[in-house]
């Protein structure tokens, strides 16, 4: 295969994953928490030496939306969202993740858990205990829950040193190999949920472009075909 022909074939690939970021965007465009995600294509270029140089194009990286999703109130106690920068922390098996699900529940032990089961963070980075007698609980914009005035913790509210460092582990679940560090300007509201902040419309506009251009690519890779058939076939004649 020559040059051409490998070249758009890193194209083709490239346009294949977009879709299928696209189409896992458009999935999740009701979920709660979900962050809307996007493919960063870069182009390689080679020295080829005497010949012309060689051009590849790669679409390794993935681009997370920070852009705030709808809030919409649920009254729940323990529904909460964040308006602003910011994730919650959570306590999984494998390590600390970020989320910016926040229809957290109580568990048996008073843990302040997600809907995994896994337990929630505070400021310090220990898990948030509710006392089982707690029957009047408030949080406050900064996170501090309190029952009947009484603050019992304070849930940690947090962010990527580096956001191009956050790494995507399901719909709503990140995690990060730099620092994680504490965010001053977000706010946390009680008795609501923050929707997924994909434009269903813009991601169907985009699905329609990636699908013409992946068509337009097979198209040549079709002709180059029949080109070098009928070149090979007037060889051996």
């Amino acid at each position: 295969m020559e040059t051409t022909g490998y070249t758009t074939l890193t194209r083709q690939s490239g346009l294949m994953r977009e879709m299928q970021v696209i189409a896992n965007n458009i999935a999740n465009s009701a979920t709660t928490g979900y962050r809307q995600e996007g493919l960063i294509f870069a182009e390689y270029v080679q020295n080829a030496g005497e010949g012309p140089s060689i051009s590849m194009a790669a679409a390794q990286a993935r681009n997370t939306s920070m852009m705030q999703g709808a809030l919409t109130k649920t009254g729940g106690a323990l529904d909460m969202a964040i308006e602003g920068d910011g994730f919650f922390l959570i306590e999984t098996p494998a390590g600390q993740r970020l989320t910016r699900a926040g229809n957290f529940a109580l568990s048996a032990e008073g843990d302040l858990v997600t809907n995994d089961g896994f337990r929630v963070l505070d400021a310090g980075g220990a898990p948030v205990f509710v006392p089982p007698d707690a029957i009047a609980l408030g949080i406050s914009p900064d996170g501090t829950i309190s029952d009947g005035g009484r603050p019992l913790a304070q849930i940690g509210l947090v962010q990527p040193a580096d956001r191009i460092d956050l790494i995507r582990e399901d719909g709503v679940m990140f995690r990060t190999e730099g620092e994680i560090l504490p965010v001053e300007d977000g706010r946390i509201l009680q008795g609501f949920l923050e929707g997924a902040n994909v434009d269903p419309v813009g991601q169907i506009a985009r699905m329609i472009e990636v699908q013409r251009a992946y068509e337009m690519g097979q198209s040549f890779l079709d002709a180059e075909n029949k080109r070098i058939l009928s070149a090979l076939d007037t060889f051996n004649r």
